[in-house]
């Protein structure tokens, strides 16, 4: 697994991508009764259940031949997803459709990780203009990692915590300097109560006046403090549903 290497183009440089060693940023699914995992929304904690009838249990432990579920979860709401502009649009734009397209994303791209501590204004944590990373062009990735960076993150309830949120004015500048798929590792780019104003969203996905099919915004990632900031490799893994937005697992790996 060593020598498992690939080769990625940023800047008019070759870099050697490191396959051997992902990193992970996904958090995952988990059973409302079988512990604790990050959710949003109001929408309480995902729901698996077996399936039963005429005679049928889907839990081996109960006696039927298989462990055969049925999953209830909402994606915005549970575990870490990547959304396309369909999310904010009367037209609900399909993530799987997308990524098919010829507008799809390649399957590792360049990627900045780059932290940031939110600055206090009023009652809320902003993410603005001066916390930019010092780099003119920016890669289509970036992943933003909140501080203070606990693994809490992981297993959190934000509802009606009023999370961190980006400035439009930040979220501008990303899109001008050429970011086409961001990460944050909060459950939205917005404030949590904004009227529906969605700023942050609509100024990265050009709602309404410029709309970018081939943008994409992932929330609910956790990046490990043992990951420095830097630039990485990304492989953007998103499950196949036919939604604006769907379960997906951001991996980086180092670049040498």
């Amino acid at each position: 697994m060593d020598s498992l290497k690939a080769t990625l183009d940023w800047g008019g440089e070759n870099l050697s991508v490191d396959l051997a060693h992902p990193i992970d940023l996904s958090l995952p699914l988990k059973d409302e009764r079988d512990g604790e995992g990050a959710s949003a929304w109001y929408v309480g904690r995902p729901r698996f259940e077996p399936v039963r009838g005429d005679g049928f249990v889907g839990r081996v432990n109960e006696g039927g031949s298989v462990n055969f579920t049925n999953v209830n979860f909402n994606p915005h709401g549970h575990g870490t997803h990547t959304e396309c502009l369909g999310h904010i649009t009367h037209k609900v734009h399909s993530i799987d459709e997308q990524i098919r397209s010829e507008n799809g994303f390649p399957w590792i791209m360049p990627c900045l990780v780059h932290s940031v501590t939110p600055l206090s204004v009023d009652s809320d944590k902003v993410i603005s203009k001066e916390f930019l990373p010092e780099i003119e062009k920016l890669p289509p990735a970036l992943v933003l990692r909140t501080l203070p960076n606990h693994e809490s993150k992981k297993v959190t309830k934000w509802d009606n915590s009023n999370p961190p949120y980006l400035h439009p004015d930040f979220t501008a500048e990303l899109v001008q300097r050429g970011v086409k798929h961001l990460l944050i590792d909060l459950p939205s780019v917005d404030k949590e109560v904004d009227g529906g104003a969605l700023l942050s969203h609509k100024v990265f996905f050009g709602v309404p006046k410029a709309p970018r099919l081939d943008a994409t915004i992932t929330e609910f990632v956790y990046v490990p403090n043992s990951s420095p900031d830097g630039l990485y490799a990304l492989n953007l893994q998103v499950a196949p549903f036919d939604l604006d937005a769907s379960p997906s697992r951001p991996v980086l790996f180092h670049l040498k």
